[in-house]
Order: C-alpha cells, then sequence, then structure tokens
C-alpha cells in the first residue's frame, strides 16, 4: 500500500469542495444563454465567438517505495514526497468568422499553480520541486492554438498552424487532453469529409513540431494519413499511417514509422450496435505494426494488438478487452509518443511508455449512466504482464465519476489504485501507487 500521506490535507481539499460546490449550485438557464450569446457574435452574417474554458483540478499522488536508476529502492530520504496540485487551467480564445471560406483562430492557455507540492515535469527532467511526486501540470502560459482554415471547396478542410489534431481514440495522435497543457502541433491538415456519397473521412496532414502538455517544444517531420470508412451502421473501418521522425538529438530513439487497421463500434462510450430495444453490442478490433524510421538508430520490428468487445444492457456498459503492445529490448518496443497514453493501461500512469519486454494489458469495464447520462459511473480492472505473460506487472482499479449540468458545466471525481507485481523483469520496477483527482470545468 502506498505511504501514509504526510501533508495536512484540510485546506486544499476544503478549497477544492468549497470550488466544487460553487460551481454545482443550480445554473440559471437565463443566466448561461446570455452568456452563450454574448460569447458567440456575427459579421455579414457568418459565426465568430469567444471561447472560454475554466478547468479547476485538486490531484493527490501517493507512492509507496520509489525505485532508483540502478534499480533498487531508493533510501528513506530520497523517496518523493506525497504530491498535492491545486491548479486552474484558463483557455481564452478568439474564433474570427467565415470570409470568403477563410476562418481563423487564436488561443491563449494558461496554468496557475495555486499549490505547488508537486515535481510538475515528466522523466529525464528534474522539474521544479524533485522531492515531490510528479503531477505533470507545470505554471506556465503559452500560444496554444493559431490557425488558419479555407472551406471554399465542398468537403474539404485545409488548416495551416498551431491546432489540435485528435484521431480515432487518440492512441496514435491526440492532445494529452487529460492534462491541464495539452499538446498541439504546428501542422497542416487535410481533412475531406463525404459521407453521403463514399461515407469516407480521410485525414492527410504533415506534422513539424510538437508543442507538448509540459510546455516543451520538439522538432518533428511527420507525415500522417487516416482513413475512415464508414460501414453503415455496423461501425468504422480505419487504415492509418504515421511516420515521426524526431530532429533533435535526445529526441530520435522516439522516430517511427507505424501503419495498422481498425474495425470499431461505436464512437462514443455508452454507443452501441442495438439489437433489441435494450440490448446492443460493442466491438474493437486493430492491429498497427511499427519498425524504426528517420533519425531512429535502433533497428527494431515490434506489433500491436488491441482487441475489445462489450454489451450495453439496459444502458449499462460491460466491455472486456486486452491491448499488448511487443517489445523486445532497449529503444525496441512499440511506442506512441503522440498518443493520450492516460486513457490507456490506467490512469496511474505507469505505462506512459512502453517497458523493454512489452505489456500485455488484460481489462474490464464497467459504465453505468444515471439522469439520462448526465452522471455516469465508471469501474476499471486492470492486469499487466510482460507481451508473453512471463512477468507480472501488476493489477490496478480505477473508478470514476462525471457529473454534466447541461452543455457547459461538469464535475469529476477519479481514483487510480495501482499495486505493483512481483515480477523478475531487471528492466521495469514499479511501486503501489494511488492518485485522486477532483476537477470542476466551466467551457463556452
Amino acid at each position: 500500500m502506498p505511504k501514509q500521506q504526510r501533508r495536512n490535507l484540510s485546506g486544499p481539499l476544503s478549497a477544492a469542495l468549497l470550488s466544487l460546490s460553487a460551481i454545482s449550485l443550480p445554473v440559471s438557464a437565463g443566466l448561461t444563454q446570455q452568456v452563450e450569446d454574448a460569447l458567440n457574435f456575427y459579421h455579414y452574417g457568418h459565426n465568430g465567438a469567444v471561447k472560454f474554458d475554466l478547468n479547476y483540478r485538486y490531484e493527490n499522488v501517493n507512492e509507496d517505495n520509489r525505485f532508483g536508476a540502478t534499480g533498487t529502492v531508493l533510501p528513506t530520504a530520497k523517496q518523493p514526497a506525497t504530491a498535492n496540485a491545486n491548479t486552474a487551467r484558463l483557455r481564452l480564445g478568439f474564433l474570427s468568422p467565415v470570409f470568403y471560406g477563410f476562418q481563423g483562430y487564436a488561443e491563449y492557455e494558461g496554468n496557475l499553480a495555486m499549490q505547488d507540492d508537486y515535481n510538475d515535469l515528466p522523466p529525464p527532467f528534474v522539474g521544479n520541486n524533485p522531492a515531490f511526486s510528479r503531477v505533470v501540470d507545470p505554471d506556465k502560459s503559452e500560444l496554444n492554438q493559431f490557425w488558419l482554415a479555407y472551406t471554399g471547396i465542398a468537403d474539404n478542410i485545409f488548416k495551416i498552424g498551431r491546432q489540435r489534431i485528435k484521431l480515432d481514440d487518440d492512441r496514435f495522435i491526440g492532445n494529452v487532453g487529460w492534462r491541464q497543457m495539452e499538446t498541439t502541433y504546428d501542422s497542416i491538415l487535410i481533412t475531406h469529409n463525404n459521407q453521403t456519397l463514399f461515407g469516407l473521412v480521410a485525414n492527410v496532414g504533415y506534422i513539424a513540431n510538437v508543442q507538448t502538455f509540459f510546455g516543451t517544444t520538439e522538432n518533428i517531420q511527420a507525415p500522417i494519413i487516416n482513413l475512415n470508412y464508414k460501414m453503415g451502421d455496423y461501425g468504422n473501418l480505419i487504415g492509418y499511417g504515421y511516420l515521426l521522425d524526431y530532429s533533435e538529438a535526445e529526441n530520435y530513439e522516439k522516430s517511427s514509422q507505424t501503419y495498422g487497421l481498425r474495425a470499431t463500434c461505436c464512437a462514443k462510450p455508452l454507443d452501441s450496435y442495438k439489437i433489441s430495444d435494450n440490448f446492443g453490442v460493442v466491438y474493437t478490433a486493430e492491429w498497427g505494426h511499427q519498425s524504426d524510421y528517420g533519425h531512429g538508430t535502433t533497428p527494431y520490428d515490434a506489433d500491436r494488438y488491441n482487441f475489445m468487445g462489450g454489451l450495453s444492457a439496459y444502458n449499462i456498459m460491460f466491455q472486456g478487452a486486452v491491448e499488448q503492445l511487443d517489445g523486445s529490448g532497449v529503444n525496441k518496443h512499440f511506442d506512441t509518443p503522440l498518443g493520450t497514453n492516460h486513457a490507456f493501461q490506467g490512469w496511474a500512469d505507469l505505462f506512459l511508455i512502453t517497458p523493454n519486454n512489452g505489456i500485455r494489458d488484460v481489462f474490464g469495464t464497467v459504465m453505468v449512466p444515471f439522469q439520462r447520462g448526465d452522471l455516469v459511473l465508471s469501474g476499471i480492472y486492470h492486469e499487466y504482464s510482460d507481451d508473453t505473460g512471463r512477468f507480472n506487472y501488476g493489477d490496478e482499479w480505477n473508478f470514476q465519476a462525471v457529473k454534466k449540468f447541461g452543455k457547459h458545466y461538469s464535475l469529476l471525481a477519479k481514483y487510480a489504485y495501482y499495486h505493483a507485481g512481483d515480477n523478475a523483469d531487471p528492466s521495469f520496477k514499479s511501486t503501489d501507487t494511488q492518485k485522486i483527482w477532483i476537477q470542476g470545468n466551466i467551457n463556452f
């Protein structure tokens, strides 16, 4: 079990609960509509808008016995203290009206650390407060998005500049939307959407820089393609190719080329293919292959398998799944450096980078909606091993409650507990980890 918390949490927790209580009070529909109308405007008959997103979060991270670089447990004096992060993130953007098919957008993003008893950068960076466990939400501000789009050709969008890109389930290209600061891309993206004639959505682009979720910029040369074909009511068939060539020496080994196929139903977490009024099914079947590319200096080949089957019964969703990312040594494992990896292999974030011997994640999920879907409770159980099943990497419980108040307000409570496995893999060492989150969001 994680060690006892070393700090008095009554102050930050009281502040968190007070803030969330204020948000959760019944919001006047009239006032909300007035705010919405004030942020949206018209110019020559076209829509423009001011975008506003305020996200408060309290995050607590409690680890047991952290291992050092040599694979041995750190001395007691060097064990990280329990992290407490009290942060508020603001995104403020301006979306221009459409003018002769052109539209622009600029967005500021800033994260304020109201309590900074945490280490704010991922390894190998030292961070601002290395005596504490890590919460990768630095106190920073930046230009988050700045793009120009052209929609003057039917069924096509041409977009250039710093932008948010989310493809499929964000496993390969995503915005790391869980963290307070998100990942955006200096890129060109062409989207062709012709659902009526071919049922095809094609995204073709080129990424030149990655503005990371911890406030750094990584140079990259990355052609990407994602073809999504809708198979009627049965789901979607997707093919993709992502060629990532990092341009800076410290990132060379993150370079890779990945190709894959994915069949899935359905797009939203509680959606299903209905087989009767009260029952439905969901599925995902996916395979991907990855190998060295560009500046990557280590030759390798690795596969990824992702299979999920589920049943919806009276709106309650049950799913069983397995995801496996293969590995065969240092810098020879299947990785997704541009993915929203928090959504995979457990919310405790012990497997954001694939272990040298790969990982097999066998997990089950239950999602229960209440109040016509405005309140959703979720529970997930994971069992982890290497890609052959020889080494036990541990197990993990995840729980979450999300409550929505109309279109613009939401509350979240979330919990993750990872129990380290008794494994004999010398290349992977982990420790019991507990994480707690409380969050409130206002979004217009």
